[in-house]
């Protein structure tokens, strides 16, 4: 493992986002900022939700800018590397494993998924106030979850950019990403689903479920959510099965 050449490829990327700061800002936080005005402010506001779905709303949120923002940063460059402007050839002459460039990638998205995540607690703060009442009784756990969440994002971005061609894009989003959103317990609790047995079983092989329970039980454990342990390892569960799916397609399109 050569570190040198690993973190500037890392800092690289890093200038890149910088660069592209404003359309990342925008891509990211409009839509979620948007559901949490309408849902957050409009509806409570004008009394069709009550006060409390405020709290509720917010993790979920946090949750959607964070495996977007994951998903995005790591699998649409793969996809236009690949496919289209062929960059990836100049990265695989760096003097280190296959493997671990697309592990830089991962550690990429990730960091972008963790900083989108934390902008969305003072952001939707400001929308929501007066009425959140966030409390985190445990600081690591939810680091841990939060990092697992990121982590989450960017396996799943490794694993649909090396897999999906890039006349698929709309597909992706439109197949796999939206029902991943609106099945994943963002706007509602898992336990919301309990008139629906079926879809409530259903609905753990989704990977946001466990995202957006983990941060609604270490952000606002007053309401109903998941067990932590159940969080935990789903998600590492899933995290682990998308990393060897995305290395394995990153490795078999790199030696193509």
């Amino acid at each position: 493992m050569n570190w040198k050449a690993f973190l500037a490829m890392l800092a690289r990327d890093a200038h890149v986002a910088r660069r592209n700061f404003v359309a990342l800002l925008f891509q990211t936080f409009l839509q979620p900022l948007m559901f949490v005005f309408i849902f957050g402010r409009v509806m409570v506001g004008s009394g069709y939700m009550p006060p409390s779905y405020k709290s509720l709303l917010l993790p979920g949120i946090m949750a959607i800018c964070m495996v977007g923002t994951g998903i995005w940063a790591v699998a649409m460059p793969l996809i236009a590397e690949f496919q289209f402007t062929r960059e990836i050839e100049d990265r695989l002459l760096a003097p280190m494993e296959i493997s671990w460039l697309a592990i830089e990638k991962v550690v990429a998205g990730s960091l972008q998924a963790l900083a989108a995540g934390l902008m969305v607690i003072p952001a939707a703060w400001l929308l929501l106030r007066p009425g959140v009442d966030l409390h985190v009784p445990h600081p690591l756990l939810f680091v841990l979850v939060a990092l697992l969440v990121a982590l989450f994002s960017a396996t799943g971005g490794l694993a649909l950019g090396c897999s999906m061609q890039q006349t698929h894009i709309g597909l992706m989003f439109s197949l796999i990403v939206a029902p991943m959103i609106f099945f994943g317990c963002t706007y509602y609790p898992w336990s919301a689903l309990e008139k629906f047995p079926l879809l409530q079983k259903a609905v753990l092989v989704n990977p946001l479920v466990y995202a957006s329970e983990g941060l609604r039980a270490t952000m606002i454990p007053q309401f109903p959510h998941l067990p932590l342990l159940a969080v935990v390892v789903g998600l590492v569960f899933f995290n682990a099965l998308l990393l060897l799916t995305g290395l394995r397609n990153f490795h078999g399109k790199s030696v193509t």
